[in-house]
């Protein structure tokens, strides 16, 4: 979300990085990023079941025609997806409806106007399949990682609660 990573900070970080010699610059920007986001800093609209089911049920909505979803996590403050865009589909456009249409539909639910999504987007492609194993893996394990469940399959919105009742 907007409010959860200041960009003072992530210019600060990513100022930092540039300096270090022997470092993946990204790959350690990522895992700050990730860490700083799982301490659920910010407004945390997501935390609430009403906001948290209309963007699930966005990123389920194209599953299938537009993209295919292979895991998700909708944290407090954050949004996690494993996607693969179809033939003709740009990441850079599936993105931006997503965020268009969650943030419209955020603001409505909760009865406010502004930003809702960073503009930023941190994605990065998939090398192999054991790549894909670890990202699901993060993906579904993100809510036992920052305390919020004890089984990925507890937290309702996300991949691992709908894999767990099929």
């Amino acid at each position: 979300m907007w409010d959860s990573l200041p960009q003072v900070v992530l210019k600060r970080w990513q100022l930092e990085l540039s300096r270090e010699i022997g470092i993946d610059p990204e790959s350690a920007l990522r895992k700050r990023i990730e860490a700083y986001l799982d301490q659920g800093y910010g407004s945390c609209y997501l935390r609430r079941p009403h906001v948290a089911t209309s963007v699930q049920n966005a990123l389920l909505h194209f599953d299938g025609t537009r993209y295919r979803l292979s895991a998700w996590v909708v944290m407090p403050n954050h949004v996690h997806i494993l996607l693969t865009p179809f033939a003709g589909r740009k990441l850079s456009d599936i993105m931006h409806s997503l965020k268009s249409f969650t943030a419209q539909e955020a603001n409505e639910l909760l009865n406010r106007k502004g930003r809702f999504w960073m503009k930023e987007s941190f994605d990065r492609r998939i090398r192999n399949v054991e790549h894909f194993a670890a990202v699901v893996a993060y993906i579904e394990n993100n809510p036992v990682k920052a305390g919020l469940c004890k089984r990925p399959e507890d937290w309702p919105y996300s991949s691992a609660w709908f894999k767990a009742r099929r």
